[in-house]
């Protein structure tokens, strides 16, 4: 769980610790955190303030607009502060809408006058960035690790996610005694802008309309998030980060902030991942676009104002995506051809082989979690991403002179970010100047590779983090 720390200006959601549910804990299942909000939503009568507050813990305008979309207005009122609600138990399907405006996660809050200027010419004010910490920052500040999302990652790195109540997605890189030893390093993640975790992005709020922005929201790229990550970095009063990691759509990150602020990292570590989206990438994603697009309940990416949702478009482009993130022999030896649930071929088109209800399964459950317009924007960003088109075409450009160390991994069975690319990579940090070294591993865990217990990798990061730690003398 994150350390404790005063807010100094972040917050949590607006709820009182004396009558609202509060996040996950330990060996609390979220089941049980749902059963704790339908209690407070079905006492609303009995105790109408204290049901208020918990209610504005989950996201308030959310609640109330999706009561309204499953035809519970009738049992719905809200006078002079008073909320009575029938049947609560619609809730458990609010997912990620109740993460939008109110993250189960610290928020730091930046007002119209700290905006944030976005390559797409719009300032974004006011702004969101929620986040997680774990570890203690030391007295010399210099210890502060800050792990990079993917695609469909978030700010709980190493904590029990509050929709899903699933593990963190990098606790095997990420706690005590793990390679980001939250014992000796202070370790942030933060929610990239366009995200649906808590930071600001196209399901939040509008606040010039009062509905969510949807499509309305300016198009977002790498830099952007880094930009905005840099932000709460100052506010969290940090002037070198010791390490900055992440695989994928993370290491992109990882890159940009090298090139960006080479004086503030004193290390990289870019996971399966590359300077620059390939064309193929990009027909992926594509893809996945359109099938969300092509979902009748998109509305013109209205559909959260609208009381609708395009579910099906969704697990659509996470079926296909989660197939890139994997490898033939992986896939070969979980499910070969084996048929699910079943002696004969049915010779129809229910899910036959295993594999198929496998990417069924995957696409149902993403959808609970993960907001379809969010997904639109996370895409393109990763598309746009092109980092020696940003320095006169030549990469060595982006690193030339850099005192940042960099230790850069690619895996044998990656064809998503296949070695190729680390390779590229290195050769234009080599002739930068930078200091750098490379590890190939070998697996046959496809992409997602970063994310699984894999040995090798736990070692190489270990030896890096720990070289580097010995340098800036951080015991």
């Amino acid at each position: 769980m994150p350390t404790p720390r005063p807010f100094l200006g972040f917050s949590r959601p607006q709820t009182s610790p004396a009558a609202a549910p509060k996040p996950l804990q330990s060996g609390q299942t979220l089941q049980e955190r749902q059963w704790l909000v339908n209690a407070f939503a079905v006492g609303a009568t009995r105790a109408p303030a204290a049901a208020a507050i918990a209610l504005r813990g989950v996201g308030f305008r959310y609640i109330k607009r999706f009561v309204l979309q499953t035809e519970l207005s009738a049992r719905f009122s809200c006078i002079s502060g008073k909320i009575v609600l029938g049947e609560a138990s619609a809730l458990t399907k609010l997912g990620a809408a109740s993460e939008a405006d109110a993250p189960h996660s610290f928020a730091l809050r930046l007002g119209p006058d700290r905006p944030l200027a976005m390559e797409a010419g719009v300032d974004l004010a006011p702004l969101t960035i929620a986040y997680q910490t774990y570890g203690v920052l030391n007295a010399a500040k210099s210890n502060a690790i800050l792990a990079c999302h993917a695609l469909t990652g978030d700010q709980h790195v190493a904590s029990r996610h509050p929709i899903t109540g699933r593990d963190g997605w990098w606790e095997t890189m990420v706690g005590p005694g793990r390679p980001f030893d939250t014992d000796r390093f202070f370790v942030i993640c933060a929610n990239v802008v366009g995200g649906c975790m808590g930071t600001t992005g196209p399901a939040s709020v509008n606040p010039a309309t009062g509905e969510p922005f949807g499509l309305d929201f300016p198009v977002v790229t790498i830099r952007d998030m880094v930009r905005a990550q840099a932000m709460l970095i100052d506010s969290l009063g940090v002037d070198s980060l010791f390490c900055v990691a992440g695989g994928s759509m993370g290491g992109m990150q990882v890159l940009q902030w090298a090139a960006s602020y080479p004086e503030r990292v004193y290390s990289a570590l870019p996971i399966a991942t590359a300077a620059r989206h390939s064309s193929q990438n990009i027909a992926f994603h594509e893809v996945g676009r359109q099938a969300i697009m092509a979902d009748p309940d998109w509305r013109g990416g209205r559909y959260l104002a609208e009381g609708a949702r395009p579910a099906k478009g969704l697990a659509v482009a996470r079926m296909a995506a989660h197939i890139t993130y994997l490898s033939d022999g992986a896939l070969h030896r979980r499910f070969g051809r084996n048929l699910q649930d079943r002696a004969a071929r049915t010779f129809s088109f229910d899910a036959d082989f295993q594999v198929e209800s496998y990417l069924r399964h995957q696409g149902s459950i993403f959808v609970e979690r993960f907001d379809p317009n969010s997904y639109l924007y996370m895409t393109r960003a990763m598309d746009y991403f092109d980092l020696a088109a940003d320095y006169g075409g030549a990469l060595v450009n982006a690193f030339r002179g850099s005192r940042t160390r960099f230790c850069v991994v690619s895996f044998t069975s990656d064809w998503l970010f296949p070695t190729s690319d680390s390779r590229a990579l290195v050769r234009a940090l080599n002739a930068g100047g930078a200091s750098v070294s490379f590890v190939e591993i070998d697996t046959d865990g496809g992409h997602d590779a970063f994310l699984l217990d894999v040995p090798e990798l736990f070692a190489t990061t270990r030896g890096f983090i720990d070289a580097a730690a010995r340098d800036r003398g951080i015991s």
